[in-house]
């Protein structure tokens, strides 16, 4: 017998009706609808809270269920999935972009630190004297400041948008069920 090291969570969510977990302005088919505002917050927000490697389960107790459980839990698992596979679209595609700017900053950056380098060096060499050494390590330092936001960049800012994309991989995959709400 295999026993799954990995924990399932599941979130309840209580509505009236199934079409009050998406976006009422959203024009598209039901199965490519944004989830509305609130109920992305909330479900996410429950999600960023647990371990990547987690299952988890969105249960739906609804009010008025006009089609059986079992096949109103399959639509609305089909479009919580849709949903969270083009958000991690547009999570990659985010973090694509930031990268790209990384290395694009990281480029700009190392001319720019060698030429304050080089200009601090000639100064020295033409310039007797402590302004001549003041110009070069302010220069120096200014070089230096310039490389801040590629390694903010590559050091820190590409993690958070990483950690996000997990979490909607997972979300992508949850099992979801519609069940009738108890009165």
């Amino acid at each position: 017998m295999h026993i799954s090291q990995h924990p399932t969570h599941c979130l309840d969510l209580r509505v009236q009706e199934l079409p009050q977990l998406f976006n009422s302005l959203d024009p598209t088919p039901f199965l490519n609808k944004d989830l509305d505002r609130a109920c992305e917050a909330f479900i996410e927000n429950w999600a960023l809270g647990l371990p990547h490697d987690s299952h988890l389960h969105l249960r739906i107790h609804v009010g008025r269920l006009s089609t059986p459980a079992a096949a109103a839990g399959e639509l609305v698992g089909e479009a919580v999935h849709n949903y969270y596979a083009y958000k991690i679209g547009l999570l990659r595609g985010e973090l694509r972009q930031l990268l790209q700017l990384g290395r694009t900053s990281l480029t700009i950056g190392l001319v720019f630190v060698a030429t304050c380098l080089l200009l601090g060096e000639t100064i020295v060499s033409l310039v007797p004297g402590h302004p001549a050494k003041i110009a070069q390590e302010s220069l120096t330092i200014i070089g230096w400041v310039a490389m801040w936001r590629p390694v903010q960049i590559f050091l820190y800012d590409w993690w958070p948008l990483r950690d996000r994309i997990k979490v909607f991989e997972n979300l992508k995959f949850a099992r979801v069920s519609a069940v009738q709400a108890e009165e």
